[in-house]
């Protein structure tokens, strides 16, 4: 199976961090899946909405491209989601994300889950991703780190920055675990692979969740049931697809104009 992998960083402006997702999603695929990776040039670099809309479209459009390349299915690299119901809606293919594949998982590791975000303008962000996947019973609270992607990007060739990073991770774990909190999930795709340089970590007893192997797992599950047993993406109205003249339209006019 072939999977386009869409990140919303480049390799431009984070090799290491690139370079490592690479050699770590390579690892973990299965024989038989060939990853290729795709990123967002500018990248999604400041931690707001504005930002997010920006690549999210681009995501959206990647989706439609990869249907037509005859990809096996389309991986949102980007725990936000960003895009992700209007790329399933237009792709016809398998479409997955790191943050919905996370915080579904990890419903099988513990009642209450708490999440751990890179900086405070994103929680309003999560949380309406906590209720549009009807999980505010599970997902008990979002606590933030104080920084914007392009800086945690240095903890990828800084050692002082790792440990910058861990250190401000476990400040905002441990009063989600005091509070009942089961699982921890750093949300984002930098954080998680930084952090799993730490081997079974946990922070008081509860485990933190590394969503990218669980995505890329639930991405190669998707393609084997199609293949093998013909389950498609329901085509009820919340993802009908659209005719090929409106996906047209949307490719041929990215600004609106």
């Amino acid at each position: 199976m072939r999977i386009w992998y869409q990140s919303f960083a480049d390799r431009e402006s984070a090799s290491g961090y690139w370079d490592a997702l690479q050699s770590f999603l390579q690892d973990q695929a299965q024989p038989e899946t060939e990853l290729v990776f795709k990123g967002v040039t500018p990248p999604d670099s400041y931690a707001h909405a504005i930002s997010e809309w920006r690549c999210g479209r681009e995501a959206i459009a990647n989706a439609i491209h990869a249907s037509d390349e005859n990809y096996d299915a389309y991986l949102i690299g980007h725990f936000q989601d960003s895009g992700l119901y209007e790329a399933r809606a237009a792709a016809s293919i398998p479409v997955v994300s790191l943050g919905e594949s996370s915080m579904l998982y990890a419903c099988q590791y513990g009642q209450r889950i708490g999440i751990i975000t890179m900086n405070p303008r994103f929680i309003p962000f999560h949380t309406h991703q906590v209720r549009k996947y009807g999980l505010q019973d599970r997902v008990r609270d979002i606590h933030a780190m104080q920084f914007d992607p392009g800086q945690i990007l240095e903890a990828f060739d800084n050692a002082n920055r790792f440990d910058e990073v861990l250190e401000q991770f476990e400040q905002q774990a441990k009063p989600l675990v005091a509070a009942g909190v089961d699982v921890l999930i750093p949300a984002g795709g930098i954080p998680m692979l930084l952090l799993s340089k730490i081997k079974s970590l946990q922070i008081d007893g509860a485990p933190v969740l590394n969503g990218l192997p669980v995505a890329l797992r639930m991405c190669e599950l998707a393609v084997e049931m199609r293949q093998k047993f013909g389950l498609e993406v329901s085509r009820t109205p919340e993802f009908v697809r659209p005719p090929r003249e409106v996906l047209d339209e949307f490719l041929n006019n990215p600004r609106g104009l």
